[in-house]
């Protein structure tokens, strides 16, 4: 632990700590560092919670994770020794987790988007696609093409229109009480975002803590709320080189390297510049 408290690092996966062949390989020095630190690294992703856990299992990493834009923060069971400090969040058990439930049921984001389709709008929604037409689309595995279909908070789709249409799509969605967010794909989801879900489990490790340094790392739209609640907010380069224009903010460190390559450097560097005042 450093003068600054318990260091949390939360990182994005796809484009962030995974290269486009879905690989951490070359973020693997920083990764051991953290280890050897007992930084807890929370994955916080559009990914589901099979898929989060999936790469988990190839991290080794066993901390509470955050899924689908911050639709759910799971904390696996017995990781705080004193579970009243995240009780007023209402949590749930399922699955071996304690679960806080930020976002809406994937089945009514579902209903969501047949409403859209019957109102002339050419969306079509990850749940429309089958495990092949997901491979396709996405280049993921068949075993992680079935993972990312079962989902629970959080709908990727795709638009077929022009840039009107989009504007009224994106008009229509706000007026029927959901949001829209920016990946890699458009998602579809309720009043939740990874920045709500990193500031609520930030004050949990800071109740278990007392003092915590947060950093995170990420390379799209909809990781700006994530970026906004921490300490060190990073943006890693995108596959053309350049940080995304969105993540605009007055203390980003842009990282040199694309995806895991940036990850890496950034972690290094930031963990280094946090140890010379412990």
């Amino acid at each position: 632990m450093t003068a600054r408290g318990q260091i949390i690092i939360f990182t994005d996966l796809d484009g962030t700590l995974l290269d486009e062949s879905y690989s951490f390989a070359a973020a693997e020095p920083a990764l051991q560092e953290i280890a050897e630190q007992a930084i807890p690294l929370v994955l916080c992703s559009s990914k589901t919670r099979k898929e989060i856990e999936h790469y988990r299992d190839k991290l080794g990493n066993s901390r509470p994770f955050i899924s689908e834009n911050g639709g759910g923060i799971f904390i696996p069971e017995g990781y705080f020794p004193d579970e009243s400090i995240f009780e007023r969040y209402s949590p749930v058990t399922e699955n071996g987790y304690r679960l806080i439930r930020l976002g809406i049921p994937y089945h009514e984001l579902r209903m969501a988007v047949g409403n859209l389709r019957e109102r002339g709008f050419p969306i079509t929604g990850f749940g429309d696609l089958s495990t092949e037409e997901l491979m396709e689309l996405t280049g993921l595995p068949p075993e992680e093409a079935l993972l990312c279909k079962e989902r629970d908070f959080d709908e990727p789709f795709l638009f077929h229109g022009d840039e009107g249409k989009k504007e009224a799509l994106f008009r229509a969605i706000q007026d029927s009480g959901l949001a829209t967010t920016q990946g890699v794909f458009y998602h579809l989801l309720g009043n939740n975002d990874k920045g709500k879900a990193v500031k609520i489990l930030s004050e949990i490790f800071r109740a278990r803590y007392g003092s915590i340094t947060t950093i995170a790392l990420g390379d799209s739209p909809n990781d700006l709320p994530m970026l906004e609640n921490v300490d060190f907010p990073v943006a890693v380069q995108r596959q053309d080189g350049r940080h995304h224009p969105s993540l605009a903010l007055p203390n980003l460190y842009k990282a040199t390297g694309i995806g895991p390559r940036g990850w890496n450097n950034a972690v290094h560097e930031l963990l280094s510049r946090l140890g010379e005042v412990s």
